[in-house]
């Protein structure tokens, strides 16, 4: 409002309604900028997972969809893996040290894990 002041003009209004239709436009031009959108598709996911979890009152428990039956249906060596990357919150780096194997060795055993378990939901 301040750097158009210049653009008001009395005889189409009063200046009360004048302001109103420079900070709506403005708010518009703001909504439909590139930047917001991307602003608003961009959040960090850590943030809003566990915000929207609460709002929603959502636990995840593996054992509720029957994941954890699953899992303990595949052979030992899968199970062990996805065991400790996705029930006990290890990395992979981790899981790799603990169980003694090679980093690509627990990757694709985790991927294998999981190409199996998506026969089960096909």
């Amino acid at each position: 409002i301040w750097h158009s002041a210049d653009s008001y003009d009395s005889s189409k209004g009063r200046l009360f309604t004048w302001m109103i239709n420079v900070a709506r436009n403005l708010a518009i031009d703001k909504v439909r900028s590139k930047d917001f959108r991307n602003a608003n598709k961009n959040q960090d996911i850590e943030n809003n997972v566990d915000f929207i979890d609460q709002q929603r009152k959502v636990t995840f428990n593996a054992d509720t969809m029957g994941l954890k039956d699953m899992v303990t249906a595949l052979k030992p060596e899968f199970n062990s893996v996805l065991d400790m990357v996705y029930f006990k919150g290890y990395t992979h780096v981790e899981a790799a040290e603990e169980l003694n194997l090679p980093l690509g060795t627990v990757k694709t055993r985790i991927r294998m894990a999981i190409m199996e378990l998506r026969k089960y939901f096909n």
